[in-house]
């Protein structure tokens, strides 16, 4: 199976259902498949198909574009430095590129996206060959890496990891013609991938938001009437600020929403269950490198865990849930052995979505089929996941490893404290110093000394922040991840402590 064969599935079944975009003017499952296979003639004599675009309906279509025409699809972030994309592009063995910015790529195959979009040609043309003759184990997507301290690497999905994710979590054609969904994650992120096979296959319609502010999304959910709906914590955040700046609670048809992508304050998660009262909330849990999710906590478990006063399973509130039918996780110590129930260690997973590959570094799978995550987390006695952080993040001050997920969880417990991250502050006495960045709630006062005492009165001292800044919202990747080492360079830039 490969995923042209998926969009014939989706174009033979639901020939005439409306797919992407308004619910009048979008394309139907026919008229996807015979703009990816316009898009696939053009294509002819590429190795790569790349898309450098916001999102929108040419996302989708020139992810299948690449199927039928038997190439990898490369999505890059449009937000790329000139010296940065150069460097990707040198990486493409003669691409053809989709954009809307063509003036970046000089002496490179080019296609405006409304260009791309109104390709004149026919089902039945010469790359509809392509749905039966790309085997299962060739590439079918690369996506870029984050590359913070090296040049991106590019992470390797094959057709067989993807379709595995497919079957594993989504039923084909099980939703209502009604239904819709609202995707505002970047399209070179592995969530815009995975939401448009797993939308596309349940017969899910899908619209785009080219970019994301609070209150755009909540007027589009409301126009849209957007069934269901997938956001980094960022945006949640900030969708939450939206509805309580407007005294307002969310829209009624939104049944499903979605979260995930990065670590999300336990405050947030709260208000949010509050503000939509009628919307299951769900947070996934996965990497790029394993096809999507791997862990899911469904709505009854958000509910469940919010309503306990068990603090066990209140507590479940902060994890990612539990794994997929379709997968296993185990969390594991420096030996490779299983850790026992709430013993941290690392997070790995195995199964046939899990890629686990790079075109420059080959396979990371170790021989017992296991993928590394480089999370660190555990599993409690009934399974769920709590991912503590990368294991990058470990912050060594004089010898002693503090996993800065501890001292986060303290902070966050503080009646003041809306948001926080905890990172390592380089120090040439103790190698590292704790430093504690905080988002205080509306109204509330509180002082880098009550945050240290309140630490300090938890765990130890050793653990106690040694610097505290006080922040009205944190850098971060488009995708929600907060950039630590940016949140160290201002203490560096000597910006006041609020004391």
């Amino acid at each position: 199976m490969n995923l042209a064969m998926i969009l014939d599935m989706v174009a033979d079944g639901m020939p005439d259902r409306v797919l992407i975009g308004d619910r009048t003017t979008g394309l139907t499952g026919a008229g996807l498949r015979a703009r990816a296979l316009a898009g696939a003639e053009r294509a002819a004599g590429a190795r790569r198909l790349v898309y450098l675009g916001p999102n929108g309906p040419a996302f989708p279509v020139a992810l299948f574009a690449a199927a039928y025409a038997g190439v990898p699809f490369v999505p890059l972030n449009y937000r790329l430095g000139q010296d940065q994309l150069a460097e990707i592009m040198s990486r493409q063995e003669s691409p053809l590129v989709v954009t809307d910015t063509p003036e970046r790529m000089p002496g490179t195959a080019t296609l405006g996206l409304a260009e791309f979009l109104a390709l004149p040609g026919a089902p039945g043309g010469p790359a509809a060959s392509a749905a039966t003759t790309v085997a299962p184990d060739e590439v079918a997507v690369l996506l870029m890496t984050s590359g913070t301290t090296a040049a991106p690497k590019s992470a390797v999905l094959r057709h067989q990891n993807l379709t595995a994710y497919l079957f594993g979590s989504v039923e084909f054609a099980s939703v209502a013609e009604e239904d819709a969904t609202l995707v505002s994650v970047p399209p070179y992120h592995i969530a815009a991938v995975a939401n448009a096979l797993s939308n596309l296959y349940s017969g899910r319609r899908i619209v785009y938001l080219d970019q994301f502010a609070a209150g755009t999304w909540l007027d589009t959910v409301e126009r849209q009437q957007v069934t269901h709906a997938m956001v980094v914590p960022t945006m949640l955040a900030r969708i939450v600020a939206e509805l309580r700046d407007r005294g307002a609670q969310g829209p009624t048809c939104l049944r499903s929403l979605s979260y995930g992508g990065a670590k999300i304050a336990p405050a947030v998660v709260a208000d949010a269950l509050r503000l939509f009262p009628g919307t299951g909330f769900v947070n996934a849990y996965g990497l790029t490198e394993t096809a999507s999710s791997i862990a899911v906590l469904g709505p009854d478990d958000h509910r469940t865990a919010a309503a306990a006063t068990d603090p066990g399973i209140h507590a479940r509130l902060g994890s990612v849930g539990r794994a997929l039918p379709s997968v296993e996780i185990e969390v594991q110590d420096e030996d490779g052995r299983a850790c026992p129930p709430h013993v941290v260690g690392d997070i790995v997973v195995r199964g046939p979505q899990v890629a686990g590959e790079y075109l420059e570094a080959g396979s990371k799978i170790r021989a017992d089929g296991w993928f590394p995550t480089r999370d660190r987390g555990y599993l409690d006695d009934d399974g769920y996941l709590f991912v503590r952080g990368r294991a990058d993040d470990t912050i060594i001050r004089g010898g002693e490893n503090i996993a800065p997920a501890e001292i986060e969880d303290v902070l966050a417990g503080h009646p003041a404290v809306r948001e926080c991250v905890v990172a390592g502050v380089p120090d040439d006495e103790w190698g590292e110093q704790i430093g504690a960045f905080v988002i205080v709630r509306p109204g509330a006062e509180v002082d880098a000394e009550e945050l240290r005492t309140w630490v300090r009165e938890r765990l130890r001292g050793s653990k106690t922040p040694h610097y505290v800044l006080f922040l009205d919202e944190f850098p971060t990747t488009p995708t929600g991840k907060v950039l630590r080492r940016e949140l160290v360079a201002r203490l560096h830039r000597d910006e006041p402590l609020r004391t």
